[in-house]
């Protein structure tokens, strides 16, 4: 290591994707000194956490952004989510959830990753509580009993030493942060690969979104704004490496022949991109002073839309429990570390137990699943209290919430 001048922080978040970046300015307001590292400058066509995909926001988040200061500036780029209809593909009944029906305007909105990062990268420019080191990357940590001494390439330059009380890995599911404190992960691949494009229908969405299960796997179409929809189509490997190659008519009309006609003929698609899904879970929550949020912690399928949504909660509940250790706390104090990790623990394994539920439930080509499960979703269309608890689930509304997810303050 260098002998270059040390830096000294509270927090060093290494990561300023989505989760990172609303970490980094839901600590903004509090008497912490907050670094934020990411490797791939925010503006950058290459920046994956701020691409041309889009992401389902539950109600609890966008409490949660909302709190944060980011809300506001998303205007007219999220997408309301007023309706969900869940349907098998050759099979009868579907099920219906209306927000209107459980007194609410929407479920949730669907924003485009690349607007999602703007607003939350001006907000973090704007702060004068926050340093934000782009390009530039964690290349080392090693940590005693009191801090982290985390080492930070910037520009190819020499490695400088940072200290912080508490570094955050929140670089994604094959972080190196993680790997660098020494934390193992599980990984449980579903054979299957996720083609993503976003596509413009005959008839407009009205806020509707379809969650249609088929013999590849599920098949989410999703409301975006100027009467767009966005796709996440879940093929085996094989089958997405063919529908990557067709021209756009092609992939059209296949992508026509799983969905069907209810939003009729599908007119225009935009660029497909593609990759692999594996559920990923780390072994801790945290290691000394190294602490895991987001896909650092956690990486789901999507079938449910709740992987930011749990990253979100990740850093909504360690901004809580930072506050509540007042101006004179420790925010990398090992109390705080293992409430952190209890309470995140409880969540991620109801949010996995739910979503891999649904792959392996709608997955299974035996008889007694496949009709099982369609008396599933004839019963939930006739129940409402049985669409009132699924409703509260997929808006981030069960278990322990942060107070942000409850549209409140860090404190009381």
């Amino acid at each position: 290591m260098s002998a270059a001048p040390l830096h000294e922080y509270d927090l060093v978040i290494a990561g300023g994707g989505m989760v990172g970046a609303s970490l980094a300015l839901a600590l903004a307001p509090l008497p912490l000194r907050t670094l934020v590292v990411e490797a791939t400058p925010p503006a950058d066509d290459g920046q994956p956490s701020y691409d041309d995909r889009a992401t389902a926001i539950s109600e609890s988040s966008r409490r949660i952004l909302e709190c944060i200061g980011c809300w506001s500036a998303l205007g007219g780029s999220a997408e309301p989510i007023r309706e969900v209809h869940v349907s098998e593909r050759g099979a009868f009944g579907a099920a219906r959830l209306r927000a209107a029906e459980q007194g609410l305007r929407s479920f949730g909105h669907v924003v485009e990753n690349r607007a999602l990062g703007r607003a939350l990268w001006e907000r973090i420019r704007a702060s004068t509580t926050l340093e934000a080191w782009s390009p530039a990357r964690v290349v080392s940590v090693s940590q005693d009993e009191s801090t982290a001494l985390v080492g930070v390439a910037r520009d190819g330059e020499a490695p400088l030493e940072v200290r912080a009380r508490l570094l955050v890995a929140a670089d994604g599911a094959r972080s190196p942060v993680r790997e660098m404190a020494g934390i193992g992960h599980d990984v449980r691949d579903y054979g299957q690969t996720a083609v993503i494009a976003n596509v413009t229908p005959a008839v407009d969405h009205g806020g509707t979104a379809f969650e249609r299960f088929t013999a590849s796997g599920p098949l989410a179409v999703l409301p975006l704004t100027r009467g767009r929809v966005t796709v996440v189509w879940t093929l085996s490997p094989e089958r997405a490496a063919e529908v990557m190659a067709l021209d756009d008519a092609q992939f059209l009309a296949q992508l026509q022949a799983a969905f069907g006609y209810r939003l009729g003929g599908l007119r225009k698609t935009g660029g497909r991109a593609c990759y692999p899904l594996s559920l990923v879970q780390a072994q801790a929550w945290h290691a000394g002073r190294v602490l895991l949020v987001g896909n650092a912690a956690h990486g789901i399928h999507p079938v449910a839309g709740q992987g930011f949504n749990l990253g979100l909660r990740d850093a909504a509940a360690l901004a809580e429990l930072a506050a509540r250790q007042g101006a004179a706390g420790d925010p990398g104090a090992e109390s705080l570390r293992e409430e952190y990790a209890e309470w995140r623990e409880a969540d991620r394994a109801r949010t996995v137990r739910d979503t891999d539920g649904l792959v392996q439930l709608f997955g299974s080509a035996m008889a007694p699943v496949r009709a099982g499960r369609r008396l599933g979703l004839v019963g939930l269309d006739l129940l409402p209290a049985a669409r009132g608890m699924v409703a509260r689930r997929g808006m981030g509304l069960a278990g322990r919430l942060p107070r942000m997810a409850l549209g409140r303050g860090l404190q009381p």
